[in-house]
């Protein structure tokens, strides 16, 4: 295995190798991997975004029952 290269390409696709070593098939393309990255960080961000909206309306109902426990 020492005379065999670390990275073999993968045939149909220019931009993909696969490590010799993990056997795993490493796109070499950076633009699509900095896509995919901006990508993943929005829909994290949205994520985050309703989870924080969806605690923010629980905390609000929680202060109408409270309001309606004292009836006011």
């Amino acid at each position: 295995m020492e005379n065999e290269p670390r990275y073999l390409k993968v045939e149909g696709h220019s931009y993909l190798v696969r490590d010799t070593m993990s056997n795993a098939i490493i796109n070499k393309n950076q633009t699509e991997f900095h896509q995919y990255k901006t990508l993943r960080k929005i829909k994290n961000d949205e994520k985050d975004r309703l989870n924080k909206l969806e605690d923010d309306i629980s905390e609000v109902k929680d202060l109408l029952r409270q309001l309606v426990d004292k009836g006011l």
